[in-house]
């Protein structure tokens, strides 16, 4: 028997729990986080969050479930038959787009990870991992053909990630030593362009 579908109300307020729990969980990581803490911010009591989630467990769970494929589509987009050096750097630019416009879930994704990944090491250890080895062999490819510098793939994939999501998840940081009239993300694609263009021309 399948489920009854939910109402416009209860997606309503499913929705506005996520995201109060998306804010309470970035900021506090889940540790930290309480069901009080994300009632509040959802404007709701905690029996009301109760009834549509049943516990903080499955909140961040359903988040992190909703997040993994945010993640992984910029590089699932990266075109094996395009041009290797152009393609690179459209990943770049989707990566940084990423920890621009989902500052929050880069924190929720960062605090997970700094735990030991309990919540999402069978995913990590399988998507994941199987994405990056599928580009991996497309990169060597390209390295084989000499259409790019020969680098570590996997470490090249890596210094992507460590150089996009780092604006996300040390905002605060980069806007205090930058200070005031600085775009952080416009200036950072223009420099990582130049890094990475550097780095893969054969």
């Amino acid at each position: 028997m399948s489920a009854k579908p939910r109402t416009r109300i209860q997606q309503k307020n499913r929705d506005t729990i996520l995201d109060a729990a998306l804010d309470v969980f970035s900021i506090h990581g889940f540790r930290g986080a309480t069901l009080d803490q994300i009632a509040e911010r959802a404007g709701l009591s905690k029996p009301n969050l109760l009834y549509y989630f049943p516990s903080k467990e499955a909140m961040h769970q359903e988040l992190l479930t909703g997040l993994l494929d945010t993640w992984l589509d910029p590089l699932r987009a990266m075109d094996p038959q395009g041009k290797p050096v152009e393609e690179m750097l459209g990943y770049v630019r989707r990566k940084l787009d990423l920890a621009r416009d989902y500052p929050r879930e880069s924190r929720l994704f960062a605090n997970e990870i700094l735990q030991g990944a309990p919540r999402m090491r069978g995913a990590i250890e399988g998507d994941l991992r199987k994405l990056v080895a599928e580009k991996a062999a497309v990169l060597t490819r390209w390295m084989d053909e000499g259409r790019i510098a020969r680098v570590d793939p996997v470490h090249l994939i890596f210094s992507i990630w460590a150089l996009t999501q780092h604006y996300a998840d040390f905002d605060v940081q980069v806007r205090a030593v930058l200070g005031a009239g600085h775009d952080p993300f416009a200036e950072a694609g223009r420099f990582l362009e130049t890094v990475f263009t550097r780095l893969l021309q054969p």
